[in-house]
Order: C-alpha cells, then sequence, then structure tokens
C-alpha cells in the first residue's frame, strides 16, 4: 500500500511512517523543510518537499498520484498564529482533497481534534480559530464522494503506546501520539471507518477490535 501523508515530519506523521514501514508498506512524507527529509527517511519513508501553503492542487496531484491513500497530519503548530491556522489546518487540508480527487485516490484519513464542535464561533482566541479551522477542514472532506475518516484524538501524549483505545463520541481524556498513528495505520484498511468520523481516547480495547466496531 502506497500512503501519502501531509506533515511528514510531525510527531505522528513519523510514528506512523514507522508503523507503515515496518508492515511493508511504502510511506511518502510531504515536508516543508529540506532540513527535516532525514528525519522522515529514517522513519522509513520516502521526503517529498513541498510547501502546502504555496503549492497549487496540479503540484499536490502530482505526488500524490499513484497512492492508495492519502493521510492528513499537518498542523500549523502550536506556536503559529491565527493565520496558520487558517492555511494549515483547514486550508491545506482542503488542497490535499482536491488533489486526491484529482488524481483519483479515494481513501483520505484526516487527523482532526476533539472539541471543534464546541468551538466558539466569535473568539479571536487562537485555539478557538484552530479548532474553527479543524471543523471547517472536517465538513469540507465529509461532503465529499470519497472514502474518509476523520479520527479525533483527546489531549496528545508522548507516552509509550499502550495498544489499548476507545473510539466513539466521547468526554475529554487523552491518547499517546503513538497509538494515534496505530489507529491511522489500522483504520487505513478497516471499512468499518470509512465516512465515519469518532474521537479517540485511551481505553480497553486493541486498536482493531475498537475500530471493527465502528
Amino acid at each position: 500500500m502506497r500512503v501519502v501523508i501531509a506533515g511528514g515530519h510531525g510527531k505522528i506523521a513519523l510514528l506512523l511512517e514507522k508503523v507503515l514501514a515496518d508492515r511493508g508498506d511504502e510511506a511518502v512524507g510531504i515536508v516543508r523543510n529540506p532540513a527535516h527529509t532525514e528525519d522522515v527517511e529514517r522513519a522509513g519513508a520516502r521526503a517529498v518537499v513541498l510547501d502546502l501553503e504555496q503549492a497549487g492542487v496540479a503540484e499536490v496531484a502530482d505526488v500524490v498520484n499513484g497512492a492508495d491513500a492519502v493521510v492528513f497530519a499537518a498542523g500549523g503548530g502550536p506556536d503559529s498564529g491565527a493565520a496558520r491556522k487558517e492555511t494549515v489546518d483547514k486550508g491545506a487540508a482542503i488542497l490535499l482533497a482536491d488533489a486526491a480527487e484529482q488524481a483519483g485516490v479515494r481513501r483520505y484519513v484526516m487527523v482532526s481534534s476533539m472539541g471543534v464542535d464546541s468551538a466558539d464561533p466569535s473568539s479571536d482566541d487562537v485555539f478557538q480559530v484552530y479548532l474553527r479551522a479543524k471543523k471547517a477542514a472536517d465538513e469540507d472532506l465529509a461532503s465529499r464522494d470519497l472514502d474518509w475518516t476523520i479520527v479525533r484524538p483527546g489531549r496528545l501524549t508522548d507516552k509509550p503506546a499502550t495498544g489499548r483505545v476507545q473510539v466513539g463520541r466521547l468526554g475529554r481524556g487523552e491518547v499517546t501520539r503513538a497509538d494515534v498513528a496505530a489507529v491511522l495505520a489500522e483504520a487505513l484498511t478497516t471499512e468499518s471507518t470509512f465516512r465515519t468520523t469518532f474521537d479517540l481516547l485511551e481505553g480497553h480495547q486493541t486498536v482493531e477490535a475498537a475500530l471493527a466496531g465502528l
């Protein structure tokens, strides 16, 4: 399976690339900074340098052409301002969907966030802008004729993977980035996740059992 990951140098993306490489899949990580290619390659993926805030649909479509799936794991980053929430968390996610459609790639897995449905519609707080941007990206993806999945993790931690999660409509909680990566990898080929949006937290089920129950 060939999987193209937007935001290929992110913490979740690097973990996902290793999971995919370890199971024999081909992972391609899109990165903005050429200095990040070595880390992506060390994770077992091929790096492609492309700035999703500047690229056009055709450029991104060239990268995803021939892929079996795309994963959106990019983000403006915790220290970025409101403008980059719009251009990355929203704009780049929509750009990737446009490119996937143009290239004929039906499978799209989105890393979103818990709390998007309760975002303050008028606040200028950067986190609220972020939540609104993620919600807009989610809504755009869900409106498309693609085999999409929207994963909304809780508070992310860098603890070791537990291998145990819960999915569905959930309250607040946390989940390790490693477990998020495992869920993304499993979701790529799990049809019960197609055209489904779910929250993700640490729990008591295996990843396979949790996703099969959706």
